[in-house]
C-alpha cells in the first residue's frame, strides 16, 4: 500500500502567524505539505494513469514506473508554474484565509517582495479555490435581495438602475434573530427572473423558506420555490440582509478600495468563503490549501472565464 495512504496527514490548525512561519519557513516544508494533500489517496500518473511510482532524487516528487512521467507537487494544481517561491504562496493563502479581513494586493506586494500584478494574479487563483462546491444548498430561513457595488456611494441615483455600479444578488441563510449562518452572492446583469434564478438553482434548497422584497422578478420563481414577499422597509425588515450588504461594501472599500466589475465575482467568492467558514477558523488554511492542491491549473487569461460560470 502507498505510504502516503498509510501515514496520518498532519493538518496545520490555528491563526497564529508565528506558528505558521515555524511550520512553513522552508521550501521543503511547503512541498511536503502540498504533496501530502495532492497524493493523499495515492499517486496516479496524470499522463498514463499508472499508480506505481519511483521515488526521485528531488524531494516530494514522483516518477511514473510505466511512462517515466515526472510529477512535482505543484504541477497540475493552482500552484502550476508558480512564478515565485512556494513559501510566499503559502503566506498569501494564510493571510487571505486565517487573518481577520484578508489583505490587499498592494500590501501583499510590499510584505512578501513581489510586484503588485504578480500578487494579484495569485490572489485570484486563491479566490478561484474559494468558489462554492454548490453541493450544500441553504435550508431554513433565507433572505434574498439585490445590491449595487462600486461607483460613488453618494450618488443620487441609488438602487435599481444605478449607473457605474455592478448589480449582484445575495442569499443569506439566517441563524437566530439576526445571525448569519451562510451567504452566497453572484454578479448579475440585471434584475430579470432568469438572472435571479441562478442563485436559487445553485445555492437554495426548494424546502427553504425564502423572503424577498416585492420586486416582480421573483414572481415566476414562486412556482418552484417557497417564497414570501414583503415590502422592504429600512430598519424594520431584511435587517440580516442589510447587515451583510454593508459588511461586504465596507470590506471592499476598507481592504481593496476598488474592484473591477469583471473580477467582482472573485471578491464575492472570497467574502462568502470567509463568512461561511468563520466557525472553522482553526482549519481554514488547511481547507483552502487542500482545495488548491486538488484543483486544475488556471492561467491568468482564463481567470475571468472561470469566475463567470
Amino acid at each position: 500500500m502507498n505510504q502516503l495512504i498509510m501515514k496520518e496527514i498532519f493538518a496545520f490548525k490555528g491563526q497564529n502567524e508565528i506558528e505558521f512561519h515555524k511550520k512553513f519557513g522552508t521550501k521543503e516544508a511547503c512541498l511536503q505539505y502540498l504533496a501530502d494533500r495532492k497524493w493523499k489517496n495515492g499517486f496516479t500518473c496524470p499522463s498514463c494513469g499508472c499508480t506505481e511510482e519511483y521515488f526521485t532524487s528531488e524531494p516530494f516528487h514522483k516518477r511514473c514506473k510505466k511512462c517515466l512521467h515526472h510529477a512535482s507537487p505543484m504541477a497540475n494544481t493552482l500552484f502550476h508554474k508558480l512564478k515565485f517561491g512556494i513559501e510566499k504562496a503559502f503566506l498569501i493563502i494564510f493571510k487571505m484565509s486565517a487573518t481577520t479581513k484578508s489583505i490587499s494586493a498592494e500590501q501583499l506586494a510590499k510584505t512578501i517582495g513581489v510586484n503588485r500584478k504578480t500578487a494579484l494574479a495569485f490572489q485570484h487563483k486563491v479566490r478561484l479555490a474559494m468558489q462554492s462546491s454548490e453541493q450544500y444548498p441553504m435550508e431554513g430561513e433565507v433572505e434574498v435581495d439585490e445590491a449595487f457595488i462600486g461607483g460613488q456611494e453618494e450618488s443620487e441615483n441609488r438602487g435599481r438602475g444605478a449607473e457605474s455600479k455592478t448589480q449582484i444578488v445575495l442569499a443569506v441563510e439566517k441563524t437566530g434573530l439576526f445571525g448569519i449562518k451562510r451567504v452566497y452572492a453572484r454578479v448579475i446583469e440585471n434584475g430579470s427572473t432568469s438572472e435571479l434564478m441562478t442563485i436559487f438553482e445553485k445555492h437554495i434548497s426548494k424546502t427553504a423558506k425564502v423572503l424577498t422584497d416585492k420586486w416582480r422578478g421573483y414572481l415566476p420563481i414562486m412556482n418552484s420555490y417557497n417564497i414570501m414577499q414583503e415590502k422592504s422597509q429600512p430598519k424594520e425588515n431584511f435587517q440580516t440582509m442589510h447587515q451583510c450588504i454593508q459588511q461586504l461594501k465596507s470590506w471592499i472599500r476598507g481592504i481593496h478600495h476598488h474592484v473591477s466589475p469583471e473580477y467582482l465575482q472573485a471578491y464575492l467568492n472570497e467574502f462568502c468563503y470567509r463568512i461561511n467558514r468563520s466557525i472553522h477558523k482553526e482549519s481554514i488554511f488547511d481547507n483552502l490549501l487542500n482545495r488548491m492542491a486538488l484543483a486544475s491549473p488556471c492561467y491568468l487569461n482564463n481567470l475571468k472565464k472561470n469566475y463567470w460560470k
